[in-house]
């Protein structure tokens, strides 16, 4: 098993997903600091599992996310992905037969962290389990991270431990123990659970087999009554049908009687109508004799009230005249008599004022008279309150037991009160009907249950097509994946090949670029850009051309020759694409031939034969003009006099070919993009389909979840009726309880009460020998009051009477005021009288002439009015001899109605009763119907003796028999049952839990002893290998291992060492560099004895000098044929080691990229 690449997207300074690959069992990583190189060995304790912050150098796990830079924005998640090679089969168990083990973590911004096991989300703990024994893990000794090795040499003895433990495959072991521990626990738990299960149950279990067998009794007597029923209500049904058929025949006599009433009355009916035609006739002369005259009478009445009304005008007129004089006389009236009131008034307030002044002296003579009876009053209250409180103790038991007196008989009133509430409460406690309610929730129950099952049926067919898509969209995103790092790998190569090339083609910056650039040649193409050479003639046209390859291809010299004044530095070459060129004939073969395209390079080649090897070109030599030459496939170039042998050592070898794969590449960099677009798309279908399988999935599980709350609330709901019943139970047996209670506290009550009747006497006598000193003290407190009394009554007079005198000064002063008021408004009035009695003078005069004329008028009119009541009188007898004739009529139709009313009403009363009669015959039919009986069997089946009565009393006497059982529980029986199947569950659960128990103690017995056996061969193993490493890596000196106690379960470890040449009596005595030295002699050390898949070294070489550096590297390189090793260096020594260098850089700020460089293929590139 290896690690074969690391994904890295979002996390820390590596924001661009990035593949790192590991081909090679040493790879190095190189940079410069702060890079972010030792973010990849992070990244890889990240995903196995690392959960401190703290040890990733953050503050909290979301700190691992890309965070932003100047040119960045944050991004919302970090992700890394480990593949490990495990075709050996390293991780055992169900992931044996994957060839690649995929491990991936995720966490976004919300801290929610996420682990992909193969594509499959799964838990921390499943991953931390894959690695168990391999010695990996977030933090084992396979990771060294920077400053580790000097922790871990002076670690204490029980952290070293740690690693000889992981070496030893012992965290298995300790993690199936801890395990274990946790099942003996959870396993104690549930047998005592299981214990007061099993003791509670075997109570109930004797409650309920005394209810099943009174339910079985209950049962029996039940389907006696419910026959006994049936045959009852049979005799009832056949009484009823007797009487039914009786009242039938009763029926049909009186619909007979009711037909010959009808008729006889539709013939009065015909006669009544006839009347009522003539009736109308009459009735429409009546009415319109009737509206003349009622015109007449209304013309009359509007003259008569015309007159009156002119009469009443002036009479009102007149009237209002002697108001008027009457209201002036009363003015002038009052004006005088106002005249004389305010001059009395006057005269009234000078005697007034003298008598004031000698009543508000005697007034103040009462008020200190008043103060002196007072101050007496006050005396004998002070020695009344000095008697009070000698005599208030007896007072205050008195009202105390009076109080308690009170309050016992309302406790006793209460208790009584209570028991009577108790009593009714106990009576009215029933369980039958809830009884009913459980057996229909019992059925629904079941429904439901049959329900579920069917809907879980249906969700696990849905959960494997779930499977089978996501298997399929793994498999997609593995190709994709694996499609993506095959086109990353090519463009990558493209890159390399095409940095390469520009620098061969001198594109890059400097004089030369500037110029083109300024010329506006900067995009023509370079001279090898266009050349395609025969294979094998490549090395040939190069070593010829040379520097020309750079030249730079224009269409034609006219344009740029003004242009080639303006270069100040440098040289290039111009091509003419325009000027045709041919290849002379000779009698050699031309290189020239050997292009097959760009023609512009056949000038630069011509006089240069092609000769197939070094021999046919030395025989060419002796022919060759003084401007010929010959060159071969090698690069062998030979003149007349001259020879040029030029090998690949610089920027500018393979330039042909380099171009040809560089054509090459974009083709293949074109499929793979269209081979990533097309699984791309086809993963997207599949995880759309996906998503609808979890969707309908989800509908299903809420329908689960629905049908599993309704099943729940059905199962809760019957287990609450069935504790009602129970609750109902325990009622009734609390309240006789209570009741008895209550009448114990009534007795108590009542003889307290009788002790505070006692103690109130005694206190009402203790108060009565007190009487004699209150007497005296009242009869000085009366004599005092009749004292201040009578000095109230002096003061209150005089007062009294100067506060009157005072009042009536003040009320004359007002009311002298206000008659000032008075007498001017009085005579504005008089003024208006005067001129509303001129006015009303003139009205009168004017208001008698119409009247007259009027009377006239109404003389004529009521003689017209005479002799149209005479044809109204005419009319209203016919009208009455009509009326007479249709209330006989009526009246003959009213009895022959009251005759029809009392025969219907008895064919009703008649109908009613056999409804009723059917109603209850229906019902009886229906009752045997829902008992499952047949009337006619049971009427069949019947003694010949039966009576209604008798079976009555046979009916009774099995309810009796049904009371006296008491409250039944029909469940019982069932339930009986059941429990006792539970009984003998739990007790084979009980024999379980015990043998399990004995079971994880012998577990753990033999985990101890194999850990025991382990651990000792482990630290015997790395002793003796850390005594072998340690003289190698020093160049001598000795160090060992030791325990720091006996028991090898937990003793720690401590290593000692010495240098060659030193005494040092402890490790922290040691140098930096002599430290690491060790530190690297143990993990060494245990890598021997159990080589993890990979070991990451973090600049372990940082303290150590180039000779140490020297056999530490020559260590890693012995030890990496068995065993992957990932290292960070900056040492160059080290850096030499490796087979694959990996470049982390930061050429944007706070992103990190990288390159990576096989150093064997960088080689062979260099040697072409």
């Amino acid at each position: 098993m290896r690690l074969k690449t690391i994904k890295l997207a979002g996390f820390k300074s590596f924001v661009d997903p990035t593949n790192v690959s590991f081909p090679s069992n040493l790879g190095c990583v190189v940079g410069p600091n702060g890079c972010g190189k030792s973010n990849i060995i992070d990244a890889v304790r990240w995903v196995m599992g690392e959960s401190s912050a703290k040890n990733l150098r953050g503050e909290n796990m979301t700190d691992v996310i890309f965070n932003g830079s100047i040119n960045r924005q944050p991004v919302g998640q970090a992700s890394i992905e480990l593949v490990f090679d495990n075709s050996d089969g390293t991780v055992g168990g169900e992931y044996a037969r994957f060839a690649e083990i995929s491990i991936r973590r995720k966490v976004t911004r919300e801290a929610t962290s996420d682990y992909y096991l193969n594509g499959t989300k799964c838990r921390r703990r499943d991953i931390t389990d894959i690695f168990l024994g391999t010695g990996l893990g977030p933090r084992s000794y396979a990771i060294i991270e920077q400053g580790m090795i000097s922790r871990m040499i002076e670690s204490k003895p029980e952290e070293l431990r740690v690693f000889i433990e992981e070496a030893a495959g012992i965290s298995k072991y300790k993690e199936r123990r801890r395990e274990t521990e946790n099942r003996m626990r959870r396993t104690m738990e549930n047998l005592e659970r299981l214990t007061d299960l099993r003791d509670e149950l075997e109570r109930q279990l004797q409650h309920l087999q005394r209810q099943a067998q009174a339910a079985e009794r209950y049962t029996e007597l039940k389907k006696e009554e419910r026959l006994l029923k049936a045959q009852l209500q049979a005799l009832q049904w056949s009484t009823l049908d007797g009487q039914v058929k009786q009242h039938e025949q009763e029926i049909r006599g009186l619909e007979v009687k009711l037909e010959a009433v009808i008729a006889e009355q539709r013939s009065i009916d015909t006669d009544i109508e006839k009347s009522r035609d003539v009736h109308t006739d009459l009735m429409d002369k009546f009415n319109a004799v009737q509206a003349r005259f009622y015109g007449i009478g209304a013309e009359i009445a509007r003259t008569e009230q015309t007159i009156q009304h002119q009469q009443e005008r002036s009479r009102q007129l007149k009237d209002d005249l002697q108001q008027t004089e009457r209201n002036y006389q009363e003015s002038t009236e009052h004006l005088q008599l106002d005249t004389e009131k305010q001059q009395r008034w006057n005269e009234e307030i000078e005697e007034i004022q003298p008598e004031l002044e000698l009543a508000q002296g005697s007034e103040e003579e009462t008020g200190s008279a008043l103060q002196t009876a007072e101050e007496a009053m006050q005396s004998w209250q002070q020695h009344w309150d000095e008697f009070n409180q000698q005599a208030q103790e007896p007072r205050q038991k008195a009202e105390v037991q009076q109080s308690k007196i009170q309050h016992l008989e309302q406790a006793l009133q209460r208790i009584q009160q209570r028991i009577e509430k108790l009593e009714e409460e106990k009576q009215g406690l029933t369980a039958g009907p809830i009884e009913e309610e459980i057996e229909i929730l019992g059925e629904q129950l079941a429904e439901a249950e049959l329900l579920h099952e069917e809907q879980q049926s249906q969700l696990l067919g849905h959960s494997e097509q779930i499977n089978h898509h996501r298997g399929k969209n793994n498999t997609l995103g593995d190709q994709l994946d694996d499609a993506r790092n095959q086109l990353q790998s090519m463009r990558g190569r493209f890159a390399s090949l095409e940095a390469l090339q520009q620098a061969a083609l001198g594109q890059q910056p400097g004089a030369i670029n500037d110029w083109l650039q300024a010329s506006g040649l900067d995009k023509n193409k370079r001279l090898a850009e266009d050349l395609k050479v025969q294979p094998g003639w490549e090395t040939a046209v190069e070593t010829v051309l040379g520097d020309n390859l750079q030249a730079v291809c224009v269409d034609g010299f006219d344009a740029v020759a003004a242009l080639a004044e303006s270069l100040q530095q440098g040289s290039v070459t111009l091509v003419d694409n325009m000027t045709a060129t041919t290849v002379a004939g000779g009698g050699g073969q031309w290189l020239a031939t050997k292009v097959t395209e760009g023609q512009q390079a056949l000038s630069l080649l011509a006089g240069i034969y092609a000769a197939e090897d070094l021999g046919a070109a030395l025989g060419l030599r002796a022919t060759l003009q003084s401007h010929e030459s010959v060159v071969t496939p090698e690069g062998l170039w030979i003149g007349p006099n001259w020879l040029r042998v030029a090998k690949d050592s610089d920027e500018q070898a393979g330039v042909l070919a380099r171009q040809q794969e560089l054509d090459t590449l974009v083709e293949a960099i074109s499929s793979a993009e269209t081979a990533v677009a097309t699984l791309d798309r086809d993963l997207k279908d599949g995880r759309q389909a996906l998503d609808k399988f979890e969707a309908e999935r989800e509908s299903l599980q809420q329908e689960v979840q629905t049908q599993g709350n309704r099943h729940s609330e059905l199962r809760s709901e019957l287990s609450a009726k069935q504790v009602n019943v129970e609750q109902i139970s325990v009622r009734r047996d609390r309240i006789n309880h209570e009741i008895d209670d209550g009448r114990e506290q009534f007795q108590l009550e009542q003889e307290s009460l009788g002790e505070s009747r006692m103690i109130l006497s005694e206190a009402i006598e203790s108060m009565e020998s007190d009487s004699s000193q209150r007497e005296e003290l009242l009869a000085e407190r009366d004599e005092c009051r009749t004292i201040l009394d009578q000095a109230r009554q002096r003061a209150r007079h005089d007062k009294d009477s100067a506060h009157q005198l005072a009042m009536r000064f003040q009320s004359l002063r007002a009311q002298l005021d206000s008659m000032n008021q008075n007498i001017e408004r009085t005579r504005s009035q008089v003024q208006q009288l005067e001129q509303r009695r001129n006015s009303l003078h003139e009205g009168i005069s004017g208001a008698d002439e119409p009247v007259e004329e009027m009377k006239i008028e109404l003389e004529a009119q009521l003689e017209t009015r005479l002799q149209v009541e005479e044809e109204l009188s005419e009319a209203r007898r016919l009208v009455d001899d009509v009326e007479h004739k249709l209330r006989e009529l009526e009246g003959r139709r009213g009895s022959v109605e009251l005759r029809t009313q009392a025969v219907r009403s008895e064919l009703e009363r008649g109908r009613v009763e056999v409804q009723g009669l059917q109603v209850q015959r229906r019902a009886l039919e229906e009752q045997l119907l829902e008992a499952q009986y047949d009337v006619e069997t049971v009427l069949n089946n019947l003694p010949d003796d039966a009576r209604e009565k008798a079976w009555l009393e046979n009916l009774e006497s099995i309810g009796r028999r049904v009371a006296r059982l008491g409250p039944i529980n029909l469940a019982a029986i069932d339930e009986y049952k059941s429990q006792s199947e539970r009984k003998t569950y739990l007790d084979a659960q009980n024999n379980d839990l015990e043998e399990a128990l004995r079971t994880l103690e012998n577990a753990i017995h033999k985990i101890d002893k194999e850990t025991r056996q382990r651990f000792k061969d482990t630290f015997d193993r790395v002793n003796t290998s850390l005594q072998e490493l340690f003289p190698k890596v020093f160049g001598g000196g000795t160090a060992y291992l030791e325990m720091t106690g006996d028991d090898l379960l937990n003793t720690g470890i401590a290593i000692m060492a010495r240098p060659p040449g030193k005494r040092n009596s402890t490790i922290h005595l040691l140098s930096g560099g002599e430290k690491a030295l060790t530190a690297i002699a143990l993990v060494f050390s245990i890598f021997r004895l159990n080589p993890a898949p990979f070991c990451m070294l973090d600049e372990v070489d940082a303290p150590l000098d180039d000779a140490n550096v020297g056999r530490y590297a020559r260590l890693v390189k012995e030890m990496s044929q068995q065993v992957q090793f990932i290292y960070i260096t900056h040492n160059k020594i080290a850096m030499e080691m490796a087979d694959q260098l990996l470049g982390v850089t930061m050429h944007e700020p706070g992103v990190s990229r990288l390159v990576t460089v096989d150093v064997d293929e960088a080689a062979e590139l260099a040697a072409i």
